[in-house]
């Protein structure tokens, strides 16, 4: 039987280069000069760790990075935000959690979408942080990545595996 895998990854040498680029923007930017405004990942948790002076500086460091993750083809949808907590010496920081994987209850959404709207003959498998679709057809298979592609999960999917 044909099947194909739905995953949800994220490069991270990607997410490290865009931070890179974040940092080096900030540091040159005039309008960023003495807010000490950072963005580094943090080792322990592997979040993105953003501090400005203000909660508008901030804003606007959340943006730099965004442009960057988006100009290296890193989708958004991983991002989860954090609240912004007051810091030390009158500044402001977050915290942006990766979300990387498909959890159980994303998986069953997924799974029951695909059976409600789904080709006839499509069944799936949870397997861990990835979704095994599988199906009669190749045909069935193609429709089924069509119609999960124009579906909005609050999450970037992938196709991986396709095979007959």
């Amino acid at each position: 039987m044909p099947t194909f895998d739905v995953v949800s990854e994220v490069d991270m040498q990607e997410v490290t280069n865009a931070v890179d680029q974040a940092t080096r923007e900030l540091t040159t930017r005039f309008d960023f000069k003495g807010t000490d405004s950072t963005v580094e990942i943090n080792p322990k948790t592997g979040a993105i760790d953003l501090a400005s002076a203000s909660e508008e500086r901030l804003k606007a460091v959340a943006q730099v990075l965004e442009e960057k993750l988006v100009r290296r083809k890193v989708s958004l949808k991983i991002l989860e935000y954090g609240k912004v907590e007051e810091a030390a010496k009158n500044s402001v920081r977050q915290s942006l959690k990766l979300t990387v994987g498909i959890s159980q209850d994303k998986a069953k959404e997924i799974g029951k979408f695909l059976k409600a709207d789904g080709p006839k003959g499509v069944s799936y498998q949870i397997q861990g942080d990835t979704l095994r679709i599988q199906g009669k057809k190749r045909d069935d298979l193609q429709a089924a990545m069509a119609l999960l592609r124009e579906h909005d999960f609050e999450i970037p999917l992938e196709f991986k595996n396709f095979r007959d």
